[in-house]
């Protein structure tokens, strides 16, 4: 009596043939690598079934390993295609969120900013520690010192200041780029702060490939988005 090819037989020439198939088909769309796709994958395993020896059955923990892969290929495809959905949203998220920051002012640590001086400018002293004597000296673009603000004793943390746009004498002083140095005793030693200063989002510049989002300040040039203190309007 002659018997019907072994799966193992049947199974290892139809599995030669998909490859081939595959491969062919990558070379035509210039895909990479020999893979089976699910559809293959499951043609392969019925064909399996389809010519089983009824001598020799095929093992049923072979079967079930097979059901296994084919599960995790297809576990993973969706999973796939499920974070391309998640990354498309996010990018999505993050350009509406980007458009919505242009012309807004925002509170940036530097020692720079560009000052309307017809209206009150707030700003605010980040103090490391207790502070007996806390000042902030304004100078303008040409390194002049025009204006000392004095803030007295302070605990430390953040200490707001308000600068209406005046010199020490009482004059008003032209629109421009102000520099701001704080300074603060503490222990008896004069020591120097960082600023916390407003800026206006002219732009934003969305990040590729992961990078963070940045935006460009007039006066200050680009930011990351995570050095933005807090978003004013």
């Amino acid at each position: 009596m002659t018997t019907t090819n072994s799966t193992a037989d049947v199974g290892s020439a139809y599995l030669t043939s998909l490859q081939q198939q595959q491969s062919k088909n990558n070379s035509n769309t210039g895909a990479a690598g020999s893979a089976l796709g699910k559809d293959a994958f499951l043609q392969l395993l019925v064909t399996q079934m389809k010519n089983q020896n009824p001598l020799d059955p095929q093992e049923n923990g072979e079967f079930v390993a097979q059901l296994a892969q084919f599960s995790s290929l297809e576990g993973i495809q969706t999973l796939n295609s499920s974070v391309t959905s998640i990354a498309a949203a996010f990018q999505s998220s993050q350009a509406l969120q980007a458009s919505s920051l242009v012309g807004r002012n925002v509170m940036v640590q530097t020692d720079k900013a560009m000052v309307d001086t017809s209206k009150d400018m707030k700003g605010s002293v980040n103090l490391t520690a207790s502070s007996t004597a806390t000042s902030v000296g304004v100078y303008d673009k040409d390194g002049k010192l025009v204006r000392t603000l004095e803030l007295g004793s302070q605990a430390g943390g953040k200490v707001d200041f308000t600068w209406d746009g005046k010199g020490d004498d009482g004059t008003a002083l032209a629109a421009g780029t102000y520099t701001f140095k704080a300074t603060a005793s503490i222990d008896g030693t004069a020591t120097a702060m960082t600023t916390n200063l407003p800026a206006s989002v002219t732009s934003v510049t969305m990040g590729s490939n992961g990078a963070e989002m940045t935006l460009n300040l007039a006066g200050l040039g680009s930011v990351p988005l995570s050095k933005i203190q807090s978003i004013g309007i």
